[in-house]
């Protein structure tokens, strides 16, 4: 660890690692959150319209501000880590942290095993410190592990508790500006494990999540996951996996429905852009999908809404 003191009166826990963080619409939870990263900061503003990037500009001067002209969804964290000059990234939103100690564990995770791309970590959320449950499941995964690893193996993460080596989520494109938000993440794990790259759940690696009182109704979210779901089948799945997700999504319920319906749109862009990932990513999909208590593949933040950031 690299500790050291920012002339604006920030900790700088480790210099290897940058903070970046993407939000809309959430000044307030923002201006709280922001000053407890232990990093130098990258802020994408998904062109928010209550004023967030003058009120950050204004009270947290040492944050490095991007206002996008439009929502881009998750792909702002990719234009953040293309900015960054670390070589490792850790992502948060508006309303989340890494607790003090949690960047340096992490990134020495990284520098400790070149073949990690992706550091999950433990999230605690709300005051109470409640564990979220999809913790549990990628604790219990039950995916091959490579001796000396530092937690299970997993093929997903929540975004705002991960941090990754900066080049190799470049390197497979990042967060896309198709799948959006929410459940970004599970296009990038399986790209990365077809690559080779292992991520890795270390269970004392920890973030707080506050969830905003700002949310979508739960059916939206339903809706929103959905779709990217879809999505995500048509640009890497085999065919039967791509119909069993739609008809996954079809036998739902009305929320799962609109959410394919919202799929079908962009499956077009989709196609143009698909590549079925390796047998041994297939099979290790197939592990979790039979596991009784499977480590979802496309996970996302248990109390995140939809129009949450990003």
């Amino acid at each position: 660890m690299h500790q050291q003191q920012q002339g604006t009166g920030r900790v700088v826990e480790d210099d290897r690692v940058t903070v970046v963080v993407a939000s809309r619409d959430r000044r307030e939870e923002l201006l709280a959150s922001l000053a407890r990263h232990r990093a130098p900061v990258l802020l994408l503003d998904n062109d928010s319209r209550d004023g967030t990037a003058d009120a950050v500009r204004a009270a947290l001067p040492d944050v490095e501000v991007t206002r996008l002209d439009h929502n881009v969804g998750a792909y702002a964290r990719t234009l953040g880590v293309r900015a960054a000059r670390t070589p490792y990234v850790a992502f948060a939103d508006d309303d989340s942290w890494w607790a003090p100690g949690a960047l340096g564990r992490a990134a020495e995770v990284l520098d400790a095993h070149p073949d990690v791309a992706v550091v999950a970590a433990r999230i605690h959320v709300g005051a109470q410190e409640r564990l979220d449950p999809f913790c549990g499941e990628l604790a219990r995964s039950p995916l091959p592990r490579r001796p000396g690893l530092p937690g299970p193996a997993v093929l997903g993460f929540v975004a705002c508790a991960a941090m990754v080596r900066a080049d190799a989520f470049a390197s497979v494109g990042g967060f896309d500006d198709l799948v959006r938000f929410p459940g970004e993440e599970e296009r990038v794990a399986l790209d990365l494990a077809a690559d080779g790259w292992q991520l890795v759940y270390v269970d004392d690696v920890l973030v707080h999540h506050h969830p905003s009182p700002a949310r979508h109704s739960p059916d939206a979210r339903v809706s929103a996951v959905t779709r990217s779901r879809v999505l995500t089948a048509v640009l890497r799945l085999p065919v039967r996996d791509v119909l069993r997700t739609v008809a996954a999504a079809w036998g739902a319920g009305p929320a799962p429905r609109a959410g394919l319906r919202a799929a079908l749109r962009d499956v077009p862009r989709a196609l143009r852009a698909r590549r079925v990932v390796p047998r041994h990513v297939q099979e290790l999909r197939a592990l979790l999908r039979d596991d009784p208590a499977p480590t979802r593949p496309a996970p996302a933040p248990t109390s995140a809404p939809p129009q949450e950031t990003p």
